[in-house]
C-alpha cells in the first residue's frame, strides 16, 4: 500500500486517538491499552514500509504518548534519578546524534580560527583574553611555572566557582537556541575562539605540551558537556524551524522539553569538572602518563555516555520502541 493511501485510510483514526490521549479525563484502562495495540500495529506497518518517513515519525510520538498515559501514574522500580540517567535520557538523546555532531563540528571550526587568528595577529590573544591575563602568565614562564594560575585560588572556591560559570554557560547555550540556534552557535563561537587563541599562545611559548596535559586534565569534560550543552540548543532550533507533523508552537515546546534533559544530563559532568580543575589540575608536577590517563578515561566516558551508550539502547530496544 502506497503511503499517501495508508495515511489516508488511517487519519481520522490516529486524529480521534491523539485527541483521547490528551483529553484531561482519564480513559479506562480497556480503552488506553485498545489505544495502545493499534497505534503500535500501525507504527510496525509503517515501520516496515515507511522507516524513515514523517508517518513513522508521528506514530512513534503517538504512541510515546500512550504508553505515558499508561504508566503516568505507575511507580517504577528504583531511584527515578537513576533510571533517567541510565535508561530514560541515553534512549531520547539517540535521536539527537546529527545535532550533537553539528555542536562539535561548530566548536571545532571557530576553535581553529581562534588559533588561525592568533598567528596572524600577535594582538588577537589580548584581545580575547585580556592583557591582565596574558601578563600574569608571561609573568608565571618566566618564574617557570606557566601553569600557576590554577594554584592562586584555594581549592573549594575554584571548584565552586568553575562549576556554576560552566554551568552558566552550558544553560545561556541552551537558552539561546530560542534565536533558531543562532543564539547558540554564537555562543559557541565565542568559548572556541577563546579556546584556539589560548592554546596557540602557549604553542606561540613554546609550551604547548606543558599547557595541554594540565588544562585538559579538567577541559576535557568541561569542554565535551559545552558541546553538549550547544546541541541543547540546537535542538531548539531545530523544534522551531522543522515542527515536522506538529504544529510549530507544540514542536517547539517539546523540543524545549528534550534540550532541557540534555543541559540536565551535563550536570554530574560539569561538577566533576569543577571537582578536577579545582583539586587536580593545579598538581602540575604529576606524572605525565598520570595526566593523559585522566584525559584519556574522560575522553572515554563522555563519548561512550553520549555517543556509543544511546547506540547500544536504541539497537537493544528496536523492536519495543515504548519500553
Amino acid at each position: 500500500m502506497r503511503e499517501a493511501a495508508f495515511v489516508k485510510q488511517n487519519k481520522d483514526k490516529w486524529l480521534k486517538f491523539e485527541s483521547l490521549i490528551e483529553n484531561k479525563n482519564t480513559l479506562s484502562p480497556d480503552r488506553i491499552s485498545s489505544i495502545y495495540l493499534e497505534i503500535t500495529d500501525d507504527l510496525s506497518y509503517a515501520q516496515t514500509f515507511y522507516p524513515n518517513s514523517n508517518t513513522t515519525i508521528y506514530l512513534n510520538g503517538l504512541g510515546a504518548a500512550a504508553h505515558r498515559k499508561i504508566y503516568r501514574n505507575r511507580k517504577e522500580p528504583g531511584n527515578r534519578i537513576i533510571r533517567f540517567f541510565l535508561k530514560e535520557f541515553p534512549m531520547e538523546f539517540y535521536k539527537y546524534q546529527k545535532q550533537l555532531l553539528l555542536s562539535f563540528l561548530i566548536f571545532v571550526v571557530f576553535a581553529a580560527a581562534g588559533a588561525f587568528s592568533a598567528s596572524g595577529d600577535a594582538g588577537f590573544v589580548r584581545m580575547i583574553l585580556g592583557d591582565e591575563y596574558v601578563n600574569m602568565t608571561l609573568t608565571n614562564i618566566a618564574q617557570n611555572d606557566p601553569m600557576a594560575v590554577y594554584k592562586k585560588m584555594g581549592q573549594t572556591d575554584m571548584f565552586l566557582g568553575i562549576t556554576i560559570n560552566n554551568i552558566r554557560v552550558a544553560f545561556m547555550a541552551f537558552v539561546m537556541g530560542v534565536l533558531a540556534g543562532i543564539g547558540t552557535a554564537f555562543i559557541m563561537m565565542q568559548n572556541a575562539i577563546m579556546l584556539g587563541s589560548f592554546q596557540y599562545f602557549f604553542y606561540e611559548q613554546g609550551l604547548l605540551w606543558e599547557s595541554a596535559r594540565t588544562i585538559w586534565i579538567h577541559g576535557t569534560i568541561e569542554i565535551s558537556v559545552i558541546i553538549v550543552a550547544g546541541c541543547a540548543g540546537l535542538v531548539i532550533g531545530k523544534g522551531l524551524l522543522f515542527p515536522e507533523t506538529y504544529s510549530r508552537l507544540r514542536s517547539f515546546t517539546q523540543h524545549i522539553k528534550s534540550g532541557l534533559k540534555i543541559v540536565f544530563s551535563t550536570l554530574p559532568f560539569f561538577i566533576i569538572a569543577g571537582f578536577l580543575e579545582g583539586f587536580v589540575t593545579r598538581l602540575t608536577q604529576m606524572p605525565d602518563w598520570l595526566a593523559i590517563l585522566i584525559i584519556f578515561l574522560s575522553l572515554a566516558v563522555i563519548v561512550f555516555y553520549y555517543v556509543i551508550y544511546p547506540r547500544i539502547l536504541h539497537q537493544k530496544n528496536k523492536l519495543s520502541p515504548y519500553e
